[in-house]
């Protein structure tokens, strides 16, 4: 049977949709994962999203990186609110499990606000900084940003000794005023992606980790748009951390 599927994307962080509440798509097809997302063979995209049933919550979120990886996705979980909107499940506000555990999000002007958990450990060395928002990210200032060749010198930091056979997402940043400019190397897509989730919502608390704003509340511009990442600092962490943009269906169709 044909499979039905929607396509959204936030700030370019593009996703394959599945409301697979019917369990009509195998979790374990992670091969046909990959052919789906295959951007010459298949439908396209960074990942892909199956919105399932849950006994309490609104939904639960099952997400795919390109290669069939599983990790957290900011983005694809904006994306997967608004998808949940468009399927009638949700009305402005949702309470949804993802891999990393419940999150919360509601819709305002457009705009998709998500709970990330809180982060209470930041790992700071001479030239980087390492958090894990739901995935891990490897956080470095590079001058000439936009000069840059992501996916060689991420794909480099990102096999290195520092991650081992895991990996780490790498994220590079150059302070623009009381902005900042994003560049990300993802791991499971294995190549610069437009916009990352997690790794804006890490790049904001670094940058408040290490004096560069002393703002609760961050405007990223990754490679795909612009992104807004507030928090509240607390005595262990950072806790009231939402993940704030767009995001926006693109089109509908069946497979194959």
């Amino acid at each position: 049977m044909p499979l039905p599927f929607y396509k959204y994307q936030g700030t370019g962080n593009d996703f394959i949709m599945i409301d697979n509440r019917m369990e009509s798509f195998s979790k374990n097809d992670t091969k046909l994962v990959q052919k789906l997302c295959d951007r010459k063979f298949g439908i396209g995209a960074d990942g892909l999203i199956l919105l399932e049933n849950h006994e309490e919550l609104d939904f639960t979120m099952v997400y795919y990186n390109a290669d069939g990886t599983s990790s957290m996705c900011g983005n694809g979980g904006r994306c997967v609110v608004a998808f949940a909107h468009q399927l009638g499940i949700i009305e402005k506000k949702a309470h949804f499990e993802a891999i990393d555990g419940p999150h919360e999000a509601f819709i305002k002007e457009g705009q998709v606000h998500l709970k990330m958990n809180d982060v209470n450990q930041i790992v700071e060395r001479d030239n980087y900084i390492f958090i894990n928002t739901g995935s891990p990210h490897h956080i470095e200032f590079r001058e000439n940003l936009s000069a840059l060749d992501v996916k060689k010198e991420g794909s480099e930091i990102r096999y290195s000794s520092l991650y081992g056979q895991a990996g780490s997402n790498i994220n590079f940043v150059a302070q623009q005023g009381s902005e900042f400019n994003v560049r990300t190397y993802e791991r499971g897509v294995e190549d610069e992606t437009l916009s990352c989730g997690t790794g804006v919502t890490a790049v904001a608390l670094a940058m408040h980790h290490l004096g560069k704003t002393d703002k609760n509340e961050v405007k990223i511009n990754a490679e795909g748009g612009k992104l807004t990442i507030s928090f509240h600092k607390s005595t262990t962490g950072y806790d009231s951390i939402y993940l704030i943009g767009a995001a926006n269906f693109v089109f509908e169709g069946l497979w194959p």
